[in-house]
């Protein structure tokens, strides 16, 4: 029985690896051109998608047609001259070909159609309304886009060439795990999976996914660790006799409505601004702060998760468990103040993969 895996997806920027500005000109035409060609294919796949789920339904056509969505070579009365899969590539491909890498064209639509099936019931009921996407979508590719990742020293630097681009990274003052895990790469210790490319603001990200081993703990499944999300304190956990409050609201909050204060202000007097290049550089103030307070919120709920999974650890807790969550979300739903400021989604979502790294079974009550 092979070891048990986990995905981990990091964002990393990158920088473009060439002398001239002519050079980096072209490259950024290019990553712009796939994301839009990859903007046009997924709204084009998507709703190919849909239709074929649906055709079932267009009574009014006539008797004669055949209602099997399967491979006409495979299947008696099969309505496909391909596989479904194919069906959809094929159609992007025979459009864009020349204009984008097929191996970002083969995995947007191997991402598309997985998604597509995970939601298909939703999509039936009505529950759930059907993907668009936008033009500023990230693109996937595969491993095998990636050619000669190296960390050179010169400039300080991971390099690689995605498909014949030369990009490096630019870490900058990395307090995360990031360049280790690019160093655990290089030595190929771990295994890169698909990733994507997001391009924001001038600037591209490499949405890097990793996937490597469980973590090895002696934890034991009979040991149970129970935890209470709240707004007064973060999160308290408690472990046979062992109790651990982590965070306060003092702690959370001082911070955070200091950074809606500042916010608030900046909102005030943009109206008094230097227009320049009109309402992007009256607001610029106001989304500096709205950045800020979202990375203090991210950092402060990834600080309090991996207390909270290393509490478990220490107790050997296998199995953690969120009590009354539900009840919890209804209260705060009534109160404007604890909805606006307490991020119980992100946090939870936090918890569930840093439990799944460390093999600790989450249970939310």
């Amino acid at each position: 029985m092979g070891k048990e895996t986990v995905k981990l997806t990091r964002k990393i920027q990158l920088q473009v690896d060439a002398p001239t500005k002519e050079e980096k000109k072209l490259v950024y035409d290019t990553l712009y051109r796939w994301q839009n060609r990859s903007f046009r294919a997924a709204n084009l796949i998507i709703s190919h998608l849909y239709i074929q789920e649906r055709v079932k339904e267009f009574f009014y056509l006539s008797e004669g047609i055949r209602y099997k969505l399967a491979d006409e070579k495979k299947v008696e009365n099969g309505m496909l001259n391909r596989s479904k899969m194919n069906c959809t590539y094929r159609v992007v491909s025979d459009r864009f070909k020349g204009e984008i890498p097929t191996n970002i064209l083969a995995n947007l639509n191997n991402t598309i159609i997985n998604n597509f099936r995970n939601n298909l019931s939703e999509y039936s009921k009505g529950e759930r309304a059907l993907a668009n996407f936008k033009r500023n979508i990230a693109f996937p590719f595969g491993p095998v886009a990636i050619h000669g990742l190296s960390y050179k020293e010169d400039q300080k630097a991971f390099c690689f060439r995605l498909f014949s681009i030369p990009l490096k990274t630019y870490l900058g003052k990395d307090h995360t795990d990031k360049r280790k895990l690019l160093e655990q790469l290089v030595a190929g210790k771990i295994k890169l999976c698909t990733s994507r490319i997001q391009l924001k603001k001038q600037k591209i990200y490499w949405l890097a996914t990793f996937e490597f081993e469980k973590e090895i703990h002696n934890l034991k499944p009979e040991v149970i660790a129970e935890a209470s999300l709240s707004l007064e304190y973060p999160i308290t956990v408690k472990s046979g006799k062992a109790t651990l409050r982590i965070g306060n609201r003092e702690e959370f909050l001082y911070r955070r409505l200091a950074l809606q204060a500042a916010q608030k202000r900046a909102q005030s007097g943009a109206t008094y601004c230097r227009p320049g290049k009109g309402f992007k550089r009256k607001t610029k103030a106001v989304e500096k702060f709205y950045e800020m307070e979202k990375n203090y919120v991210s950092n402060r709920l990834h600080v309090y998760s991996r207390k909270l999974i290393d509490f478990c650890i220490k107790q050997q807790a296998g199995t953690l468990i969120l009590l009354n969550q539900e009840a919890k979300i209804e209260a705060a739903q009534q109160e404007r103040f604890v909805l606006r400021n307490w991020n119980y989604y992100e946090l939870t979502k936090k918890i569930e993969y840093k439990a799944k790294k460390a093999g600790i079974e989450l249970l939310i009550d």
